[in-house]
């Protein structure tokens, strides 16, 4: 009976500087346009200062999410971790 012996994993720094480097971009410019977002539409339609924060929160929330999802689609094309 032969094992296989694996590899240890190895981290890919390319992809990962890579990945990184997207995320931060987008990351930054789709956070700074849910905010502005938020902010726009309080002042369009002459909200308080707390629905305003309010509705910053949720497009900088939702932001998030899309940034998350991004790297999350962008590691399974480009993985950082190579597994033997």
């Amino acid at each position: 009976m032969s094992d296989a012996v694996q590899k240890p994993a190895r981290i890919n720094w390319t992809n990962l500087t890579t990945i990184a480097s997207a995320a931060i971009l987008i990351g930054v410019e789709v956070i700074g346009i849910g905010l502005a977002t938020g902010w726009a539409l309080a002042a369009l339609f002459g909200l308080s200062k707390t629905i305003e924060a309010v509705l910053m929160a949720v497009f900088a929330l939702g932001a998030g999410y899309f940034t998350w999802s991004f790297v999350r689609n962008a590691a399974k094309i480009e993985p950082i971790v190579e597994r033997g």
